[in-house]
């Protein structure tokens, strides 16, 4: 575990309301989509990397799904979540964890990552990243990730990003990876500012 990285996310989800921060939504459309794109059963497991304090977990719980994990660095994050969903946070995983030394207790079925990845400007933890990705995956795995686009802002929460397009965030990911989708979006922050994000949805060949 990184201490300087859990202390910051810790920090922003102690001092900041989990529907202020900047990469909050209301409603996470394209996660939703993609992951229903994807057709797995409803017992598939599903891992939501760096998912902190979001209500992706919410929706999936509320869409029949049975098996999903929540992975962050911030156990404040994840206390968030939890006491958001009360009773029903008992059906779901929740893993503190570095992404980038993660030891998987099980397989999943898909990836989730919204806004995780842009964090790793280093290219040694962005291979460590992969190789935990294709070390949690079952076979024909999906990953459904999203990072800030080309034209996205160059930091976020006082931190620097990396930027891709579709071609580039598949490439980070390999030829293993077949890309099966990308898109746009234009997320509009709590404080009214746009920002540009890249999605990609790849499975493991």
């Amino acid at each position: 575990m990184n201490p300087e990285a859990q202390n910051h996310w810790n920090r922003v989800y102690t001092t900041k309301a989990t529907d202020a921060v900047s990469w909050y939504q209301t409603q996470p459309r394209n996660s939703l989509e993609l992951i229903a794109a994807a057709n797995l059963a409803s017992d598939a497991p599903i891992i939501d990397v760096g998912g902190g304090a979001s209500v992706l977990v919410d929706c999936l719980l509320d869409a029949g799904h049975t098996a999903l994990c929540v992975l962050d660095i911030s156990g404040a994050a994840l206390d968030a979540a939890r006491k958001r969903l009360r009773a029903r946070a008992g059906s779901v995983r929740w893993i503190e964890a570095d992404v980038r030394e993660f030891d998987p207790p099980q397989r999943y079925d898909l990836w989730h990552d919204r806004a995780a990845f842009h964090f790793l400007t280093d290219a040694g933890d962005r291979a460590a990243y992969v190789a935990t990705v294709r070390r949690s995956l079952n076979p024909r795995g999906h990953v459904v990730v999203a990072t800030f686009a080309l034209d996205g802002p160059p930091r976020c929460s006082g931190l620097n990003v990396a930027h891709y397009d579709a071609q580039l965030l598949h490439a980070e990911f390999g030829a293993g990876f077949e890309l099966l989708d990308s898109r746009r979006e234009m997320h509009t922050t709590p404080n009214g500012s746009e920002q540009s994000f890249t999605w990609a949805h790849l499975q493991l060949r």
